[in-house]
């Protein structure tokens, strides 16, 4: 299984050295990962040390200049410390951007709940045209780097420790059929594919993958859920985050909507994220259980 820290840090090194347009900006997290961009130009490559606002900012003044800047922290210092900037700067400006995280939804548990960020991708739903992707595995943060990196909007790449046995062809906006069946649509996003395939293997179920939370592909969802849909999303953020983007495929006709990701309350435990997710029903026997 490839890390997806370590392959966006490949990616962002790979897209710096060959396009003179981009900028990447750190808030010291990743920065050993990162030092050979800093090496190869120092004034594309910038870590601000410990001040996310400040890096939003900074990215947001390459992006005036022309530049695709790439902002990187760990996701509750990516997504929730900046979150002004983020909308301000980025999103009422229409600048473009990609800000990539790394632990969600609380992959460095042992730190408590300042490294916590299940709320992250509906926070980022909530700035218009922001993009929200989700990769379940290191060779699809490559893929959708290289996608989003210069498309001139503000996109947000969530990664995180656990990942998917394999890669998929990803993009944005995809959706891949995975297993056909004739009972329930079982929507899997990013990490939650493979145990979602392992707890739904007793049901006659249709899994689809997607890496991509906007946008969406509801085209293809709507056609294989068919005309009494019959969905079960499995996501890797507060359960419900995805809600309001699948009933929005539905809106001339009835769904039934189960929703199984993190439940909405503090966590006030601390161990592994593999600790939190058996205790929080996010493991493939948690999620069988709730099914």
């Amino acid at each position: 299984m490839a890390a997806m820290r370590e392959a966006f840090a490949a990616a962002a090194i790979d897209l710096l050295e060959g396009d003179e347009r981009v900028a990447i900006v750190l808030a010291d997290i990743s920065e050993t990962l990162l030092r050979r961009a800093i090496r190869h130009d120092p004034l594309r490559a910038v870590n601000v040390g410990i001040a996310e606002q400040t890096m939003v900012g900074v990215a947001a003044g390459f992006a005036m200049e022309g530049f695709h800047p790439i902002a990187h922290s760990l996701s509750p210092f990516m997504a929730e410390r900046p979150y002004e900037q983020l909308k301000l700067d980025f999103g009422y400006q229409g600048l473009g951007g990609t800000f990539v995280g790394s632990g969600g939804s609380y992959d460095y548990a042992g730190e408590g709940a300042t490294h916590h960020s299940p709320a992250d991708a509906s926070l980022m739903l909530a700035i218009p045209r922001m993009q929200v992707l989700v990769p379940g595995h290191g060779r699809e943060v490559d893929q959708l780097l290289r996608a989003v990196v210069a498309n001139g909007e503000p996109t947000y790449v969530r990664t995180s420790l656990a990942t998917n046995d394999e890669p998929h062809d990803v993009a944005p906006g995809r959706l891949e059929v995975i297993r056909r069946g004739d009972g329930p649509t079982v929507v899997a996003f990013g990490p939650m594919l493979m145990r979602a395939l392992e707890a739904t293997a007793h049901l006659d179920a249709t899994v689809v993958y997607a890496t991509s939370l906007e946008p969406f592909d509801g085209p293809t969802l709507r056609e294989l859920a068919g005309d009494a849909p019959d969905i079960v999303v499995v996501e890797p953020w507060y359960e419900g985050t995805a809600a309001a983007v699948i009933t929005a495929v539905f809106a001339d006709v009835a769904v039934r909507l189960r929703s199984i990701g993190v439940p909405r309350r503090f966590i006030h435990r601390y161990g592994t994220w593999q600790d939190l997710d058996a205790s929080l029903g996010m493991d493939a026997k948690g999620i069988r259980a709730r099914l």
